[in-house]
């Protein structure tokens, strides 16, 4: 199967209370798609000076591969900067936020997997 770019849904939502809207545009379009071993693969955009909101992961855990832009990461109260290359993992039972600090979007390709 190919799923071509134009073809993939995109939704605008405020994650887990943080400030603004991400942008998601939708790799994989539900966990049937990943056999059900997850929920989510997507290209996800967030705007400077927008975040996704702190929040705890549990039964399935968080990955962030970063393509585009600075972020400050909340890994569990260590905040750290992130940037193009950079992988954050947020395991079952931890928590985690993110917030876009450069100029420009802050590009990443999000997977959540079941525990």
């Amino acid at each position: 199967m190919i799923r071509k770019k134009e073809d993939q849904a995109i939704e605008f939502r405020c994650i887990r209370g943080g400030i603004g809207e991400t942008e998601q545009h939708k790799i994989i379009e539900s966990d049937a798609e990943l056999y059900g071993k997850g929920r989510m693969f997507n290209h996800m955009i967030i705007q400077p000076g927008n975040s996704i909101g702190e929040h705890a992961h549990e039964g399935d855990n968080e990955i962030f591969y970063f393509l585009r832009g600075v972020g400050e990461y909340n890994d569990n109260g260590t905040i750290v900067e992130v940037h193009p290359g950079d992988t954050t993992i947020c395991n079952d039972g931890e928590f985690h936020s993110l917030r876009n600090i450069g100029d420009e979007p802050l590009e990443f390709i999000g997977l959540i997997l079941y525990s």
